[in-house]
């Protein structure tokens, strides 16, 4: 009766994975780098995909968190804008009474 051996799957660190992708960027041979490294070439190009997936999301994690942030600043200043709007308003309706009145505008004491 004859053995069939399967081949043990090896885990990988992410550092391990990092420092191969980046070696996959300067060498002349993948097929080259994958037998220096003990693994099969389809798996080099696997994990250069997976790197490139990641740092997208990275980057549309950032995007999206930046997004966020100007739209809570679009909100801070349109209400700043109100607030501005609010109080010109205002400000010309005393104008406008102390014109027509002749007098000073005063307002109310606040107690003190």
């Amino acid at each position: 009766m004859s053995r069939v051996f399967k081949k043990q799957r090896r885990i990988h660190s992410a550092k391990c994975k990092e420092a191969a992708v980046a070696r996959m960027r300067v060498c002349d041979s993948v097929v080259g780098l994958a037998q220096e490294l003990g693994v099969n070439w389809r798996l080099l190009y696997r994990w250069k995909d997976q790197a490139r997936t990641l740092q997208q999301s990275a980057a549309e994690r950032r995007v999206t968190m930046l997004e966020r942030e100007v739209a809570t600043l679009k909100t801070a200043l349109a209400e700043k804008v109100l607030e501005a709007d609010f109080f010109e308003r205002a400000l010309q309706k005393v104008e406008a009474y102390r014109q027509h009145s002749g007098g000073v505008a005063s307002t109310t004491k606040s107690g003190k």
